[in-house]
């Protein structure tokens, strides 16, 4: 019956990504109570200003104890307007702690855009699920917390502490975060659940898995255009609106300078020798040669991987005027950027003032204040036990080292020197996730196997 269960669980999406995990049998016995986890962390809208991340830091808490973890192990940590959660696993102590980091809160989201499914609920609907953070991240989220509770219960002893460190703000200002990583900052390693993971092509075929050694860290300049303004029957050439709309049109069309490093060149090297068509061509291209002008334009028009080669700057609000009849006297707009490892805040800066090239356009560093984010060694024994759990459910398939876009909570423990990787067990289809977005949803096969992977993964780090 255990193999029946999962025989059904896994052939949800042609019966592909379900490979059996080494302890499949027993993942099989933990799907109705993760469900009933998950189903209800998604109920709760923990955006920002909702005050729900205490909440599910309260409920998550509670299960941890009925699993057997003791209160004095568990701490909620009230920040600012967030809380984050801290579970100690304990062990024999023979080495330096593991963390395992996930997040609490989600983007917000409008039901209105959601087809047929409200986004705080979780609804199965053909081969997916849909829910907000059911890809990013709670259904992680949610595994983690069922893997420690799973092994509480089969009585594992680890030989390294493991400490879970979940934020409550990793989608706005990172505050818990940063408060974590303050604490944490002595530990061996970080496991990221928010970060890396598998493709699938469109054939639902798995191509790869990465594993997310670097990231891309970010900040926010505030562009500002002034004018006299007046009364808008009177037009004057000097309008704060036109000049802004001007400036953001240079910063569209500046092309920042292109970049490498050993990380990703492995990354665009891997994934180019398993894809194909022009895309798959010219990674190749640019791992051979990274001043290949035919691969750059290629990977720089993908918006997928154009961040993998460059820093990468984007206007993401706007605010103008004062009035419907009157001229502007201000206008400004955010400009978000997602800089290149090793490229400083201030010749980003620097070239955004290039860009614009107006004297009259003033640009400040919005807060809160950006960090560094030096890409983590590849750790042996890290990479080894991931390419073993991997293998159980693809035998064969490549495990590579890769480098997020995006930004995520790794970046706060690397900067306080702590190697951290992002080990999302999740295979998807590339953009097939819909994160932050309208119709968030995750193949229901990659549920189990996710399961199947942290149980595997730590028992073999931490054990």
């Amino acid at each position: 019956m255990k193999r029946q269960r999962l025989w059904l669980a896994c052939t949800l999406v042609l019966a592909l990504g379900c490979a059996p995990f080494a302890g499949a049998e027993t993942t099989a016995e933990e799907m109705p109570g993760y469900m009933t986890m998950l189903a209800h962390a998604i109920a709760m809208p923990t955006v920002e200003g909702k005050d729900q991340v205490p909440a599910l830091a309260q409920y998550l808490a509670g299960q941890l104890e009925s699993a057997g973890f003791a209160k004095s192990d568990i701490e909620i940590l009230p920040v600012d307007h967030t809380a984050a959660l801290v579970v100690h696993y304990r062990g024999s102590d023979q080495g330096k702690p593991i963390l395992i980091s996930a997040h609490m809160d989600v983007v917000a989201a409008n039901a209105e855009g959601w087809a047929d499914h409200a986004p705080f609920k979780l609804v199965k609907d053909g081969p997916y699920y849909y829910g907000r953070g059911v890809a990013d991240m709670k259904n992680n989220t949610v595994a983690i917390v069922a893997t420690f509770m799973r092994l509480k219960r089969e009585g594992f002893v680890p030989r390294h502490e493991m400490i879970l460190v979940f934020s409550g703000d990793e989608e706005t200002a990172m505050a818990s975060t940063r408060e974590l990583a303050k604490r944490y900052h002595h530990a061996e390693l970080l496991l990221n659940g928010d970060a890396g993971g598998g493709i699938y092509d469109a054939s639902l075929k798995p191509v790869l898995y990465r594993v997310q050694a670097a990231e891309k860290t970010y900040a926010d300049f505030l562009v500002t255009a002034t004018s006299r303004g007046g009364h808008s029957s009177e037009p004057l050439p000097d309008n704060a609106i036109y000049t802004l709309s001007k400036a953001l049109g240079n910063v569209a069309a500046y092309p920042f300078p292109v970049r490498s490093n050993a990380i990703t060149l492995a990354s665009l090297k891997a994934i180019g020798e398993h894809s194909h068509g022009p895309l798959a061509d010219a990674m190749r291209a640019f791992a051979a040669n990274p001043k290949d002008a035919k691969a750059i334009a290629t990977i720089a028009a993908d918006p997928a991987y154009v961040g993998q080669i460059r820093t990468t700057c984007v206007a993401t609000q706007l605010a103008a005027g004062h009035a419907r009849n009157a001229l502007p006297e201000r206008a400004s707009a955010n400009i978000n950027c997602r800089i290149f490892p090793g490229v400083s805040v201030a010749s980003v800066e620097a070239q955004l003032v290039k860009a614009i090239d107006n004297p009259k356009v003033t640009i400040t560093i919005q807060q809160p204040p950006p960090v560094t984010s030096p890409a983590s060694p590849l750790h042996p024994d890290v990479m080894a036990a991931v390419t073993a759990v991997i293998d159980q459910r693809f035998p064969g398939l490549a495990v590579v080292p890769a480098m997020s876009s995006g930004a995520t909570d790794s970046m706060f423990f690397r900067n306080a020197g702590v190697p951290s990787y992002g080990v999302n067990p999740d295979f998807a289809l590339p953009g097939g996730e819909h994160a932050h977005g309208f119709n968030e949803r995750t193949l229901a096969t990659e549920l189990p196997a996710g399961l199947a992977f942290w149980h595997a993964l730590l028992t073999r780090l931490a054990g």
